[in-house]
């Protein structure tokens, strides 16, 4: 993979990136950071104050090649997502959406059409937008949300397919189906009936819900993330699923979609990620996770009947709890799963990951949770080099 780079044959290498919502509220702070073009523009960092700290963070990730990186970047490394207990902004005030919010200018919206443009021209390949905590008391608002942000994706994104994150079939639905309606305001150019819509990616089928949502391929054209979780109890060393149960759930989904009428590069299988923090088998003989998730892409890119299926991941999830250079560790992450057969990731385009080269340091790091096949040899050197990357990186009290 050289640079998660855009392109439209098979062996594509893609990215995707997740948009970040500011609160309402924050109109002056944010309007420092948006120039008078619409585009973000540095921070004052010498005014601390003038940003609240997450939007501060997000826009340090947002201009890497102008501003040094913070230190206390977490889940901003890659995705720009936040949690819920961050400032996750949809224009609203209070419970009630703003009339006209998601059409008239606002600083709010301004800083939204950068970022979504800063990495549509940084070769994204979808523009993904999580809405899920905004539907944890009230699930309907999710669905109409991201329905207004499906529309800033088709205004703004340059050609670039919205990636519709969701664990909420009707948020899927919704979005899907918006992506394809005459939305106000989209260019006749990229209406449907005129120059096709590139399709849109849904992430995530389960084979728990795939019978819900992969019929609507017959009248929607998307592409899928393929989430390799199941309802059934895992059989798997240590009480989680095997390399052969997640291989085996990758197949149940993959014959499904070619009974749907997909094609294999319209599947890109998700093993899940678990930060390297924790990743630490407590019981002997029970591989870790990275190991299942590694060994689970290398099964399925080996699998000559799923050739030209893609595999991804969540890439900053491998970085939690870790104490520092957590793009460095993001980085190695990627260059070692590609030798499994990694080709996709949600990840923040401007960090080109596959294409900076990661510290040999960092690459034996996350080598040996790669290998981590719960034999006591293998279980130590993962302890070791963990053990010595925190002391190294430890901040000073």
């Amino acid at each position: 993979m050289k640079r998660f780079v855009a392109s439209l044959h098979v062996v594509r290498h893609t990215r995707c990136v997740r948009v970040p919502f500011l609160q309402s509220g924050d109109q002056d702070r944010v309007a420092a950071a948006v120039d008078a073009d619409g585009h973000a523009a540095t921070p004052p960092l010498h005014e601390p104050d003038v940003l609240d700290h997450h939007v501060h963070r997000l826009l340090r990730v947002l201009l890497a090649e102008r501003v040094e990186i913070d230190r206390d970047v977490v889940r901003a490394v890659v995705g720009l997502r936040f949690d819920q207990g961050a400032n996750i902004v949809e224009l609203r005030a209070g419970r009630r959406v703003c009339a006209g919010a998601y059409t008239t200018p606002s600083p709010q919206l301004d800083y939204i059409r950068a970022l979504v443009e800063s990495q549509a021209n940084d070769g994204a390949d979808y523009i993904a937008v999580n809405l899920d905590a905004f539907g944890e008391q009230d699930p309907q608002q999710a669905v109409d949300m991201m329905v207004q942000y499906v529309r800033l994706v088709k205004r703004w994104g340059r050609g670039v397919p919205v990636c519709i994150d969701s664990s909420s079939d009707a948020v899927l639905v919704a979005g899907l189906k918006e992506w394809y309606a005459n939305a106000p305001g989209v260019a006749d150019h990229v209406k449907r009936g005129n120059e096709s819509l590139h399709a849109p990616l849904l992430n995530s089928i389960k084979v728990y819900t795939m019978d819900k949502i992969m019929p609507l391929k017959k009248d929607y054209d998307f592409s899928f993330v393929g989430l390799l979780v199941s309802e059934e109890k895992a059989t798997g060393p240590g009480g989680s699923h095997s390399v052969d149960e997640l291989y085996a759930l990758a197949k149940q989904l993959f014959d499904a979609a070619m009974r749907h009428g997909f094609k294999p590069g319209q599947i890109f299988f998700d093993s899940t990620v678990f930060p390297l923090a924790i990743d630490m088998p407590m019981e002997p003989g029970v591989p870790g996770y990275t190991y299942r998730t590694f060994e689970t892409i290398k099964k399925i890119k080996a699998d000559p009947r799923m050739k030209g299926v893609h595999c991804s991941l969540g890439i900053s999830n491998s970085v939690r709890d870790l104490p520092a250079r957590r793009i460095g560790v993001c980085r190695a992450y990627v260059a070692k799963a590609m030798e499994y057969g990694l080709d996709a990731g949600i990840v923040n385009t401007a960090h080109q990951y596959g294409t900076v080269e990661a510290p040999p340091e960092l690459l034996e790091l996350v080598d040996a949770y790669a290998k981590l096949d719960g034999s006591m040899e293998k279980t130590g050197k993962a302890m070791e080099l963990m053990a010595q990357f925190c002391r190294d990186n430890r901040k000073a009290s």
